[in-house]
């Protein structure tokens, strides 16, 4: 059939006299050309197919914005956001921490409440994230720790004029004072032992929400129910 076609001499015939050599080639491998007479041979081979490249890991992301001020004697706390596409678990990690403050590095939380001795500022913090495969940092950012101003509050009363059951109190000898930075725990108590004060300060508070009650005793040491609760906060 080959020789018909080169016999033909057309253009197909060659084309496909063309590809029937290639393809010869191609299935009876490789020849071997050292001398003249020599039989060709074939080998045979294994293809190995191509392997497939695992997917490539998506980085994880953080975001967030700290608070760079925090005061002596007031909690501070940070918590970051962290993502990672391919759902992989997160650990945080920091650098720079203020020696006052806890860093949790399941959550990436930084918290504490510094106190007189780590006034200043803290510089240079860094936040950063890990799948295990790459990782992601937030910008570095500083603490400025200033020392809380004591405060005071003031505290004004009516002096009570008469008893439960509607008698004139004639025995009233003085007053209680007692507050805290909890409404329902006022655990310091100021005991006035003077009838016609109707004022009191409350001194050396530190920075926070204070809450205070008054409450009247008599000369037999029997107390009156206290007053509706006040409070102040100290910044």
């Amino acid at each position: 059939m080959l020789n018909r076609k080169i016999a033909d001499g057309s253009a197909s015939g060659i084309a496909k006299f063309a590809l029937s050599s290639l393809l010869a080639v191609t299935l009876s491998g490789c020849f071997d050309g050292g001398g003249s007479g020599g039989s060709s041979g074939s080998t045979g081979g294994t293809v190995t197919p191509p392997t497939s490249q695992p997917p490539a890991n998506s980085a994880p992301t953080i975001s967030g914005t700290p608070t760079t001020s925090a005061k002596v004697g007031q909690a501070y706390s940070f918590q970051p956001t962290a993502r990672d596409a391919d759902g992989d678990a997160l650990t945080y990690a920091i650098s720079n921490k203020p020696a006052w403050a806890a860093f949790d590095a399941k959550t990436g939380r930084l918290s504490g409440t510094p106190s007189s001795s780590y006034t200043g500022t803290f510089a240079n913090i860094q936040i950063s994230v890990s799948d295990g495969k790459a990782s992601a940092s937030l910008a570095k950012f500083s603490i400025s720790v200033a020392s809380g101003q004591l405060g005071s509050a003031t505290l004004s009363w009516q002096p009570p004029t008469e008893n439960t059951d509607g008698t004139p109190l004639t025995n009233l000898s003085g007053y209680y004072v007692r507050y805290g930075t909890s409404p329902g725990s006022l655990t310091t108590e100021v005991k006035i032992a003077n009838p016609g004060l109707t004022t009191y300060v409350v001194s050396d508070l530190k920075p926070a929400t204070w809450y205070f009650q008054v409450s009247a005793y008599n000369t037999t040491g029997v107390e009156s129910a206290p007053s509706a609760t006040a409070s102040k906060t100290i910044t």
